[in-house]
């Protein structure tokens, strides 16, 4: 036989283990000594209680009321009342560049600018300056803390929320809530510690929204969230079949159990015990979740205040308010996505109708937890993943404008939970392009939001793929200007 042949012949996979004592036995070791080597890698891993700054931190909770596709900030907190004499003018390129603009508008011809045709008023004894669109926040704006210097590098949706809710613009990471989950864990084991709920707004339009965003990620599957449906139950099968008794679901899951434990302890698969926990937390659920969503016992006073949707399955106002019911029954972290802010066109139109829908249930779940006496420990987030331009995308007209996407500079608030009431921090420039005073990265906002919960947002790490992972990957600073 040609010796070529001969080698290939014999090169197979069989022979190759048998003559290659080295790799064989460490196929064999590595098979052998499983319990070791899962050992040795959960004993790689940091605690995530190190990570705990304080036993009693300003904070217990989160509710962050994403709003997704990004709010206009100068038609809604950034007064800019000197644009109004410059109607119509070209924005200077030394302030807005041509490498800074999105391929919707790069190709326009010109950027006119656009001021908002909403009217201004300052509120409060902090004398914040609020858009007409948001009376009832107008109301309780001495509760909020304005940061009106928010950047970020991300310019298009999909990779701005994932920074925002993971820290990395490459899908993949745990989201903030997760890693909440994995740093604190749970208050309350009958229901999830990380519950997340969408709405659309009154276009019933907006940007995607990927159940990633409130994943684990490289973490445990027990940190993800778990999202409430925004029609029928909340969760799939909450009820037992026809003919099914609890006694024998008990049994059922008992049973199920204990051969996922067999599993488990024949391949120390943390994905087996993350199931295990998981069943009985769905069966716990199976009677904490109909109390939950009952709203017979809120007043007529407490559902007034929410609105006329407070009521309606899958709205903004119901999911407000189904958050403070989470968040008085101990629920760690609670996140709202409201769909509908990617004002390209008639902005005007859009921000007034994305305000109609949720203006009143947020100021109304602010007054609600003050109320209760929880506004002091659960920090409420409001923002989304950029703002806009102040050129006009399209064409112009004096009641008419388009705003594209603008990563330079936007606003988001806080209240509650250690932040300073009636406060306003940061600042732009004459155009909302810019900011001239405290700016406020992605990672520096994720970073005090974990401070405010006792965490340190460089200690609360998880070892990946070779590295330290951590939300706010190699960068981010505590914003201690805002905390009271």
């Amino acid at each position: 036989m040609d010796p070529l042949k001969r080698f290939l012949a014999e090169s197979n996979r069989r022979s190759f283990l048998a003559g290659t004592l080295g790799l064989g036995s460490a196929a064999l070791g590595t098979l052998l000594n499983a319990d070791c080597l899962a050992a040795e890698i959960a004993s790689d891993q940091p605690n995530p209680a190190d990570a705990i700054t304080t036993a009693a931190p300003p904070a217990k909770r989160v509710i962050y009321l994403f709003q997704s596709g990004g709010p206009s900030q100068m038609d809604l907190f950034d007064y800019k009342p000197g644009l109004a004499k410059r109607f119509g003018q070209e924005v200077p390129t030394s302030v807005y560049p041509a490498e800074r603009k999105t391929t919707m508008t790069s190709g326009q011809t010109s950027f006119p600018v656009a001021p908002s045709r909403f009217k201004f008023k300052q509120h409060g004894e902090s004398g914040a300056w609020i858009s007409e669109t948001l009376p009832h926040l107008a109301n309780v704006v001495d509760e909020i803390c304005l940061v009106k210097s928010m950047f970020t590098e991300a310019i298009n949706h999909d990779p701005a929320a994932t920074l925002f809710q993971t820290g990395s613009v490459i899908a993949g990471r745990p989201s903030l809530g997760a890693w909440v989950d994995y740093g604190l864990g749970s208050e309350n084991e009958n229901l999830p510690s990380f519950v997340a709920m969408t709405s659309n707004g009154t276009a019933k339009t907006g940007q995607p929204l990927y159940d990633r965003l409130w994943g684990s990620g490289f973490l445990p599957g027990r940190y993800q969230g778990v999202k409430f449906r925004g029609q029928g139950d909340p969760i799939l099968d909450l009820y037992d079949p026809a003919g099914v008794s609890r006694q024998q679901r008990r049994r059922m899951l008992d049973s199920l159990a204990e051969l996922n434990g067999q599993r488990s302890d024949q391949f120390n698969d943390p994905a087996i015990v993350t199931r295990i926990a998981q069943y009985e937390l769905a069966y716990r659920m199976q009677m904490s979740v109909p109390e939950l969503i009952d709203l017979s016992d809120e007043s007529a006073k407490t559902l007034a205040m929410y609105g006329d949707d407070a009521t309606k399955v899958g709205t903004y106002a119901y999911n407000c308010l189904l958050a403070r019911r989470l968040a008085e029954r101990g629920v760690r972290f609670i996140q709202l996505y409201h769909r509908g802010w990617d004002a390209h066109n008639n902005t005007p139109k859009q921000v007034r109708a994305q305000c109609n829908d949720t203006d009143q249930a947020t100021a109304a779940l602010l007054r609600d937890l003050k109320q209760r006496g929880m506004l002091e420990d659960t920090l409420v987030i409001w923002g989304g993943e950029f703002g806009r331009t102040i050129y006009c995308q399209g064409k112009l007209t004096d009641s008419i404008y388009g705003r594209d996407h603008h990563p330079g500079c936007f606003t988001y608030w806080l209240a509650g939970g250690g932040i300073k009431r009636g406060y306003s921090y940061g600042a732009t420039d004459d155009y909302s392009v810019n900011v001239t005073e405290n700016p406020v990265h992605v990672h520096d906002l994720q970073a005090t939001i974990l401070s405010q919960l006792g965490l340190d947002h460089e200690r609360l790490t998880y070892r990946y793929q070779g590295r330290y992972f951590r939300l706010t990957d190699v960068a981010g600073n505590v914003v201690r200007d805002i905390q009271a």
